[in-house]
Order: structure tokens, then sequence, then C-alpha cells
């Protein structure tokens, strides 16, 4: 992976929400930088140029530039605005080409699964996997082809084909997807037959309220007729 996103950065001295919030407003993103046995260092982004490095995806290998000193860095901690989406807040930490570290990175499962032409479901259950690599080596995502998959076949992390220098960190049999067969017939099954017990059930009831009505008429006849003799 080259590094070719070089970002300036200016160091701040201020602290706090005011602060954060004016620097937002003339479209700079607040942040600090770490790592490394370092100390930690405000420093504020540009926002445009930061999103713009960024769209290439989480685990860019970022170039900072503070001052006179360059930092290679990798952006974690990334505070967006729930609605707007605009960054509120970034944690940058300093890494070096020659020491792993951990990333989490997007995955992929391509291709349409046997199974699926004939009727199965595919249930993809881990959509980023935790891995470990040098911070030039991590990927932007994976990918995996499940074409050959049947009903009832399941792909596991073990079955993953990783980069060279990219390590899973998260056990081999752990079930990342698998083709399962439909459960649409059954369901029909169950609310027909809750649905006849219903109609049996409702004509029962509008039975014994039939019944109730005219002995009620009955009575009020009755009432009626005595009314008229006195």
């Amino acid at each position: 992976m080259a590094v070719d996103n070089v970002l300036v950065a200016e160091q701040r001295s201020e602290k706090g929400s005011r602060p954060a919030g004016r620097l937002r407003r003339s479209g700079k993103v607040p942040a600090v930088v770490y790592g490394l046995g370092t100390d930690t260092i405000p420093i504020a982004v540009n926002a445009r140029e930061l999103g713009h490095i960024l769209s290439g995806g989480a685990n860019t290998l970022i170039t900072l530039k503070i001052g006179g000193d360059d930092a290679l860095a990798l952006a974690r901690q990334v505070q967006r605005h729930p609605t707007r989406g605009e960054y509120l807040h970034i944690d940058f930490v300093r890494v070096r080409t020659d020491v792993a570290v951990a990333a989490e990175v997007p995955l992929h499962l391509t291709g349409e699964p046997v199974g699926v032409l004939v009727g199965g479901l595919i249930e993809q259950l881990v959509f980023s996997l935790p891995i470990e690599a040098k911070p030039q080596d991590i990927p932007t995502s994976l990918e995996h082809d499940i074409s050959a998959l049947e009903i009832g076949d399941q792909v596991r992390v073990s079955e993953l084909a990783l980069p060279s220098g990219v390590t899973a960190t998260v056990e081999d049999d752990v079930l990342v997807g698998q083709v399962v067969a439909p459960r649409l017939v059954v369901e029909e099954e169950v609310e027909g037959e809750e649905g006849e017990e219903g109609v049996e059930g409702e004509e029962g009831v509008e039975g014994e309220e039939g019944a109730t009505e005219a002995s009620s008429g009955d009575g009020d006849g009755d009432g009626g007729g005595e009314g008229g003799e006195g």
C-alpha cells in the first residue's frame, strides 16, 4: 500500500466545546494524535481533505504534517454527526511500517450460491473481519466467492483467502455465512392452521351471541304482551 495521503495538521492550544465548534464552522476538524510512546498532541485538520482521504477506507495510511514533524498514522475513533454526517472529532494513532497493528476490514461475500438458485437463503453473519497486519498491508476490503455453496453449506474464517501478511484475530471456526433452506412453506402452513382455528372459534361465539339475543328478544316480547294486557 503506497503512502501518498498527506494531511496538513496544525497544533491547537484551546480545548473545550466552544473552540471545537469554532473550528468546525471554519471547515476544520478537531483531532488528537498519539501512540508509539509519544505524548498526545491536540491538532486540527481540514475537513474536506480528511473526507477525501477517508473515502478510500478507514484503514487508509496517512502522513500527518504537524509543523516540521511527519507522523505516519491511521484514523481511529472517528466521530461523526448522526444526521449531517460531518466529522466531529478524530483520533489519529501513530504507526510504523515494520510493526503490525490491529484493524477491522469490511468482508464481502460475492457470487450467487448454487443453493440460492434452487430456493435457499444466504445468511451472512460476519460483515467486518478483525485482522492484524503491518499498516501498508491492510487491505481496503476482503472478498470471498460463495458461488459453489449449496443448501446446508457454510463458510468459516479458516476458509477465507487472506492476503500475504494479513492474519485474522478471531478463531478459525467462526461462522462467516451459510446457505439455509427456505422456511416460507412452514410459516404458511402454521398461519393457515391458526386461521382455520380462528374461524371455527368465531363461528361458535357468533352462535352463542345469536342464541343470547334470541333469548333476550323473547323476554322483551313477553314484557310487551303483559303491558298490553294491562
